[in-house]
Formats: C-alpha cells, structure tokens, sequence
C-alpha cells in the first residue's frame, strides 16, 4: 500500500492540492517536507501529536521533515479558528518554548541531521524590511481573496486585527524560503491551516513559476465533531509534568466506544488489517482495544516501560478500586483541612476533578462520586482529615476515573 493510500485509509487525509501528483511524489521519490509549530506554549500537546504523527509516517518511509518553529510567527499568533486574538509572547518566551519543544519532539522524530531538519522562521521574519517584503510578496496577495478565507472567518466577528492579517503572508513566504533554500516540496498542516497553504503554494508557483503542494490532515475530532485534547483541568499536554503519564493513559482509555478505531487508526501505527479485526467489538469487548490505545499512545509520549506502569496501574485500580503508587494524587495541606475535614465539593475542586462546584453537585445528584467505594449521596458529605492518612483516600468520578487524596 502507498503512503497517501494508507492517509486515506487511517481517516487522516483531509485535502490536498495535487492528489495525483503527490501521491506520485510520495511513492516514487524521497523528498523534504515541512510542519509548522508554533511556540505558544512551553509543552507539546494532543493537536500537535497529531502532525508529529504524520511526520513520523513519512520519516519512516525515507521522507525528510523540516520541522519550523515559529520564532517570527509565533509573535503575531495565527487567528486560525481563533475567536481572540492569541496572547502576545515576548521573544525569550517564544526561545525558551521552542527549546521545550525540540526536547519533546526528539523522543518521537528522529532529528539528526541527516534524516530531519530543524529550523526557526525567526531567522528570517525578524530582519526582513517591510517595504521589501510588501513589495516583494504583499504584491501577489489579493484582500478580496484573504477576506474570504476559512481561516479568517471566525476572527472578522469579533474584529481581526491588521497584526493577525499578516499572518498568511508569514506563512506563505515560510513556504517560499524553505522551498528555495531546502528544496521543500509539500507543506502538511491540520486541516484549519489549508487557506494559509494554498497562499504558500501560489506565491512560489508566481515567484518561480515551479509546483509546491499542500495536504492537510484532519482534526482530532470525536464521534460529536468536537476537538479531543481537552479535560476538566484543561488541554492534554505531552510534558509529565503538566499531565501525568498516568492522566494521559487514561485519557485514552476511558474515551468513548465510538471514537476507539478512529483514534486507533489515526494516532497509532498498528497495523489496518489488525484493526480492522477490532472493529465488529462492542461494549465490554471493548475495553481491551481502549487499554491498547492507550498503551501504544503513552509508550510513544512517555516510553514503553512508563506505559506499563500506567497499565497495570488501571489494572490494579479497575480490579478492585484498590490503591497504586502511579494514580494521580493530590497531596492536601493543613489548610485544606482546618476544619478536622474538608467537603466533599471542595474536595473534588482540590483534586481538579470537576471545574465548578455546579458540576460537582451535578454529578453527586447523579452518583457519579463515590469516596473509597462508598457512593456519596448528599453534598454536604465532610471527609475526616484522619483518613487522610497513610494511603489516602480514592475517590471514584464516574466508573473510571480514579483519584487518590493524601495530607
């Protein structure tokens, strides 16, 4: 099966602008390619494990990745889907970020020299004269047509600002520069950035009046067409220590029967015809697909010695509700506990399990909470600070997620 064919068939093909040729491209040539990743953050997270994924795809059939951190874009933020303007970073954040990055990223991409490329739009955005570069490149862009782009749609309700509005040019002329000075031939992004590829396709065909391509990926969505990556206590990051390898194992879990193959075959390298063979599973059937998604997910992220721990740490947990060394706990101070206690609603906002306390009492009224296998049936429940002690105290939400509270 070729590359492209195989996109296709694992659900991540979105669009592209040559079907045919790139399919051709792909089989029969090793060629340089680029992700863009903007340092908005000092961690990785699920969206960007997504493109890291279609990097590690074609690296490992001979393509080579330019990974391009945005040192210089990353200063204006992409209004891509963006109901607000991003927060505006200062350059040491951004530099300070971008290092986070390339650490996380070279436990999943091979970024030797000769099989990846690592490089900074920064060196080139940040000195460029803005008299030359409207003339140079603002001069192939037509308003009419940038207005109308997807990706800015979402920002003129609100009020795009002329910041933001030079983003696709950025973008587009990142294309240009990596095509003439590393041979580029295709740009990959999520399928948000297609209006920003095109324009870096048709500035180099206008330019230099050669043929670039761009393939977006879709979005990690699940079965409600919402984006996944995300908790109560926020996104789903790469770093440990922002979500614990064991949060992030059983984030993949516990994700619902519907969105299981879809995610097998999009986020996983197991084979399609061993795939395929999960796909007639339901209910409690499976269960054991979830604990190898999330396996082979966490061994990629974290390692597969991590992963196993996180394995037979649900394991242990979903035997019995009994207590693991690796079940994410919060530690309670004295001050949580001034009271000789502390309520079940504060207790279940101290360990991030609910957002609000309107969600807490929502799901108590629904008994979703139980406090070491007991279900809690009133919101005015208090957990002597003595049980605290030792082990602790778990807290179930739901039937899968645990939580361990000590002092």
């Amino acid at each position: 099966m070729g590359l492209y064919q195989e996109f296709i068939d694992r659900g991540l093909l979105a669009q592209s602008t040559n079907e045919e040729a790139i399919a051709k491209l792909l089989e029969n040539e090793k060629i340089t390619f680029y992700i863009g990743f903007d340092p908005t953050a000092d961690s990785l997270h699920i969206g960007h494990f997504m493109q890291m994924k279609i990097m590690a795809h074609m690296q490992r059939a001979g393509h080579r990745p330019i990974a391009l951190f945005g040192g210089g874009t990353g200063m204006v933020g992409d209004p891509s889907g963006k109901t607000d303007m991003r927060k505006m970073l200062t350059q040491e954040t951004i530099l300070h970020n971008i290092e986070c990055f390339k650490k996380q990223m070279a436990k999943f991409i091979d970024l030797s020299p000769d099989k990846a490329l690592v490089v900074n739009n920064g060196d080139w955005l940040l000195d460029l004269n803005y008299i030359e570069f409207l003339r140079d490149v603002g001069v192939h862009f037509s308003v009419n047509r940038m207005l109308a782009a997807e990706c800015y749609k979402t920002r003129m309700e609100t009020g795009l600002t002329f910041l933001e509005f030079n983003y696709m040019l950025m973008q587009s002329y990142d294309f240009y520069k990596l095509f003439t000075d590393y041979g580029c031939k295709v740009e990959f992004g999520g399928d948000d950035q297609w209006s920003n590829i095109i324009g870096g396709v048709e500035l180099i065909r206008k330019k230099t009046g050669k043929e670039a391509y761009g393939m977006t990926f879709q979005l990690l969505t699940n079965s409600e067409g919402k984006k996944m990556g995300k908790t109560e206590k926020g996104a789903v990051w790469l770093d440990p220590e922002k979500t614990s390898p064991y949060d992030f194992f059983q984030y993949w879990r516990n994700i619902p029967d519907a969105d299981v193959i879809k995610c097998m075959k999009m986020l996983t390298f197991v084979p399609l015809d061993e795939i395929k063979t999960y796909e007639h599973l339901e209910g409690q059937a499976l269960n054991a697909v979830k604990e190898k998604l999330a396996f082979e997910v966490t061994s990629m992220i974290h390692g597969e010695e991590e992963a196993q721990k996180c394995l037979d740490a649900a394991r242990a947990v979903f035997a019995g509700g009994g207590m693991s060394g690796d079940m994410p706990t919060t530690v309670l101070t004295e001050a949580d506990l001034a009271g000789g206690g502390i309520g079940i609603i504060e207790l279940l906002l101290a360990g991030g399990l609910v957002p609000s306390k309107g969600e807490a009492r929502r799901l108590i009224q629904q008994g979703g909470i139980a406090v070491d296998n007991e279900k809690v049936s009133g919101f005015d429940l208090a957990v002597e600070a003595s049980r605290f002690d030792g082990e602790g105290v778990v807290v179930r939400k739901g039937k899968k997620i645990f939580h361990r509270f000590t002092k």
